[in-house]
């Protein structure tokens, strides 16, 4: 099966021991098993790709293309001309404005872009142009190659209904379904009803959880083909549906297949990919907890059947369902890189994009089946501007004001493609960038994320760290209990951010007194002298009054040299640092364990943001004496929002459904809301008449922007 020896030769152990300088961003294997992800320099393949793709994956191919001595092209659209990937690229070419139908989607554009810098094959990435098949069919006439599968394959396995029909003919295990076209509402219906309830509505071009929608009932059904055809038509061009069987409660776990244009293929092992939210994953692992040898063997060998049954050559991934009996059923084929391969790349020490471009130039495969290895854990991590506080996700806008990535830890990988001062915008996805710890055990693997995700430093804009690190040390993810219903069945009220209690409740008011003690003494001097003080300077003991929520909490502060006792509800709490208030990240140890937090601000009013455990908390210290002045300050009314809807997010006004003067019923839908290529029902909260419309279809919106008034 394999064209070359699995030992390298030693000019190729030389070779990879000069230009081994990509550890910065990767997992180093732990085993003695060793792949080289560098190639051979006797081995030619390109001498300059484009890349199609922007943001994170744009950097990740440029990366392999640099190592590998090929020059890159880099697209962009006019908002994106000094984004990252752009600067990392040998030669940019602008393709377009903004929008992605006119940019990153533009065949036309790009393809005079491949002319003008001679590219000689393209690779693109995941989403936009990857799964293409008039794109793959474009290139191929014009001679450029295609980093990726033929066009058969992509048109096979893009295919919902053929890939299911194709699967079951490769002896693939399938899930119950209708295998045409939902040509209808009231057709979606009747299927549904014929398969019985749940069905999973969903995109037959479709793919990372776009135009996908559960149904329950009659009503869902409708709705759901309503709003995935929509999706579908916007994010694919193309709103063909089909509906199957929802298996409730299951585990999606993929398999990662990598095959070659003379007929060998290899699995190289699982993901676990069961945390996700609106059916886009949110966290994955590899390897499974949930697989023994013999699960994990019999999907390997299917998604190899599949790859081979549609003659395909690439990196592609299987992704199946499975129950709680071990039962698998093929979902669908990814034919492009799948967004979590940095975890399959740190278990194997495969560079997956290496082998990507070695099989697309037509050589054969370097490895046999045995050869491939488990080496470790490796967990991943999605970092999105996001406010996981709404529906644990809905997207943030803004510019990344300060920046800085956990690459000083050990055994932390960082695929971004994103800096300081860079803009996150409502045209593309709001992935920040893939977070990847590794360890030679899970356990190992999940302690480097805590400290990663706490070490992450991200201002500007809103993120999910809260919500990651609340799920990577939840009991029930670290004891592998998974399914893809984790989220809403952990949180079913939704995700509200760590719960303080008792002693972890003490360590947070306890630190941020602490911080206004130091913040006061540093304010007692200037240049090295002293000056005037709000506090006496031969101050050794301070009553304070802490405030968290509705708590109000006495406490009384002595310094001894590094160390703080701050005395909080009767209870002594000994917190030391460093105490530099310039840098955004604080270091401490409370009561002998180590803690990082972040102070995210503070005012002169006294209120302090701290990020602890990963949430943000507002704390607010006083002296004694502030604190009882402060009782006879006025406090601010809140809006009433009863009677008003407001945008949870920015995006474009699809569609308006009332106008004034219409009575609308609790739940009643009231305008449609796209971010992001998903659409967002935005509902009447009780039964009332509509007073104002703010908003129009086509319209841009931000979050927090007046779209309805009620009476």
């Amino acid at each position: 099966m394999a064209a070359h020896s699995f030992f390298p030769s030693l000019h190729r152990l030389l070779f990879a021991v000069k230009h081994a300088s990509f550890p910065s961003r990767s997992c180093p294997p732990y085993s003695v098993v060793h792949y080289s992800t560098i190639s051979s320099p006797y081995e030619q393949t390109f001498d300059k790709i484009l890349i199609a793709n922007r943001g994170e994956i744009a950097c990740r191919v440029i990366k392999t293309c640099k190592k590998m001595g090929i020059k890159t092209v880099a697209v962009h659209s006019d908002v994106d001309s000094s984004a990252v990937h752009v600067k990392m690229a040998d030669e940019a070419v602008c393709v377009g404005p903004a929008p992605t139908n006119k940019s990153y989607l533009n065949m036309d554009a790009i393809m005079n872009a491949i002319r003008t810098t001679g590219a000689q094959a393209v690779h693109p990435g995941y989403g936009f142009l990857s799964e293409n098949k008039e794109f793959a069919k474009r290139l191929a006439n014009e001679g450029v190659t295609f980093i990726g599968p033929d066009t058969h394959a992509i048109q096979a396995m893009g295919d919902k209904i053929e890939s299911k029909l194709i699967a079951k003919a490769a002896k693939v295990n399938t899930i119950p379904g209708f295998d045409g076209v939902v040509k209808s509402a009231e057709e979606a219906v009747k299927i549904a009803q014929d398969i019985g309830y749940p069905v999973m509505i969903k995109a037959s071009a479709g793919g990372g959880g776009k135009g996908m929608r559960i149904a329950w009932n009659d009503e869902e059904t409708r709705e759901g083909f309503r709003f995935s055809s929509q999706e579908a038509a916007s994010s694919f061009g193309d709103d063909r549906l089909l509906i199957e069987k929802f298996i409730d409660n299951p585990r999606h776990i993929e398999i990662q297949v990598l095959a070659d244009k003379h007929g060998n293929a290899l699995w190289l092992n699982e993901r676990e990919c069961s945390i996700q939210r609106r059916n886009q994953k949110v966290v994955e692992e590899a390897p499974s907890t949930f697989l023994d040898p013999v699960t994990r063997r019999a999907m390997g060998e299917q998604a190899v059947q599949l790859a081979q049954a549609v003659q395909y050559s690439s990196a592609g991934t299987v992704e199946f369902l499975v129950d709680s009996k071990k039962n698998f059923y093929f979902l669908e084929m990814n034919t492009r890189l799948q967004v979590e391969h940095p975890i399959t790349e740190c278990i194997t020490g495969l560079d997956l994009v290496e082998q990507m471009i070695r099989v697309a130039k037509g050589y054969q495969l370097q490895h046999k089946q045995e050869n491939i290895p488990i080496n470790g854990w490796a967990i991943e991590s999605r970092v999105y501007a996001e406010d996981p506080y709404k529906s644990f996700g809905l997207p943030s806008i803004g510019r990344l004001s300060q920046y800085q990535e956990p690459l000083n830890l050990h055994n932390v990988r960082v695929d971004s493609g994103i800096q300081e001062g860079s803009d996150i915008s409502i045209y593309y996805d709001p992935m920040i960038s893939k977070l990847v710890t590794y360890g030679a055990t899970r356990a190992e693997a999940l302690s480097k994320m805590e400290d990663a995700l706490d070490n992450y430093v991200i201002r500007g804009v809103t993120h999910n760290i809260p919500l990651l690190r609340e799920i990577i040390t939840h009991p029930r993810f670290i004891s592998g209990d998974l399914s893809t219903n984790f989220l809403p069945e952990v949180y079913p009220d939704g995700f509200k951010g760590h719960q303080l209690e008792g002693e972890r409740r003490r360590e947070l008011l306890a630190s941020a007194a602490a911080l206004f003690v130091t913040v006061q003494l540093r304010s007692q001097k200037v240049l090295g002298n002293l000056r005037v003080s709000s506090m006496p300077l031969d101050c050794s003991l301070w009553e304070l009054s802490v405030e968290l929520g509705e708590g109000r909490h006495a406490a009384k502060v002595i310094k001894s040299g590094d160390v703080f006792t701050v005395e909080v509800d009767g209870v002594k709490v000994d917190v030391c640092g460093q105490w530099n208030l310039a840098s955004p990240l604080l270091p401490l140890t409370i009561n002998g364990t180590h803690r990082m937090l972040q102070c995210l601000s503070k005012d002169a009013s006294g209120v302090i943001v701290l990020q602890y455990l990963g949430t943000s908390f507002k704390v607010r210290v006083l002296t004694k004496l502030a604190a009882e002045l402060n009782s006879y300050m006025p406090e601010k009314v809140p809006e009433d929002t009863s009677s008003i809807l407001r945008s949870p997010m920015p995006g474009t006004v699809v569609a308006v459904s009332v106008k004034p003067g219409d009575t609308v019923a609790e739940g009643q839908e009231i305008c449609v809301i796209e971010a992001m290529k998903m659409q967002n029902s935005m509902t009447a909260v009780k039964q009332a008449k509509v007073k104002h419309v703010h908003c129009k279809p086509g319209e841009t919106v931000g979050e927090g922007d007046l779209l309805v008034e009620l009476e």
